[in-house]
C-alpha cells in the first residue's frame, strides 16, 4: 500500500465530494466534516460520478440513478438485494492538514498524461484547484473544480 498526498482538508468542503486521478485510478474524496472518506469515483451500476452525488450520512446517492453507495465500506446499499459488488473504498488520513489516500499499488508516472495534480503553489503531489489569481497555465486539464475537463 502507498500513501499518497492529495489535497489540503479545506479544498474538499463539508458534506461534499471531490475527483482525482491517482495511480491510473479516478478516485472520490468526501468530506463528512470530523472525516474524510475515498472511494472509487464511478458508480457500479452506470459509471456515474460518485463525486458528484448527493452525501447522506455516511453514504453518497449517484447522481444518475439514484443508487446509493457506503462511503465506509463501498457496499451498494439501494437498491438492496441488487447483487452488485460496490466500490473499492480507500483508506484515508490527515497529515498536516493534507488529505492522504493509501492505494494498493501505484504506477509510476500514471497520470503524466491525464488531468494534473499538482498543486500551483507547491511541488508536492496536491489536488489542484483551479485559481483565477495567478492562473494555472495547465487549468484547462485539472480534475477539480473544472467544469471543462476531460473525462478520465
Amino acid at each position: 500500500m502507498t500513501w499518497m498526498r492529495v489535497t489540503t482538508c479545506d479544498n474538499i468542503p463539508p458534506r461534499e465530494g471531490r475527483a482525482v486521478s491517482l495511480g491510473g485510478r479516478e478516485i472520490a474524496i468526501f468530506n463528512l466534516e470530523d472525516r474524510f472518506l475515498a472511494v472509487d469515483n464511478q458508480c457500479p451500476h452506470k459509471a456515474g460520478p460518485l463525486a458528484d452525488g448527493i452525501v447522506t450520512g455516511t453514504s453518497v446517492v449517484c447522481p444518475l440513478h439514484t443508487w446509493k453507495i457506503s462511503l465506509l465500506d463501498g457496499r451498494v446499499e439501494r437498491p438492496s438485494g441488487s447483487g452488485d459488488a460496490g466500490v473499492t473504498a480507500y483508506p484515508t488520513r490527515v497529515e498536516d492538514g493534507v488529505v492522504v489516500v493509501a492505494l494498493p499499488e501505484v504506477t509510476p508516472g500514471a497520470d503524466i498524461h491525464g488531468p494534473y495534480l499538482q498543486d500551483c503553489h507547491s511541488h508536492d503531489q496536491l489536488l489542484h484547484e483551479r485559481r483565477s489569481h495567478p492562473p494555472c497555465p495547465h487549468a484547462d486539464r485539472c480534475v477539480s473544480s473544472n467544469p471543462e475537463s476531460p473525462a478520465v
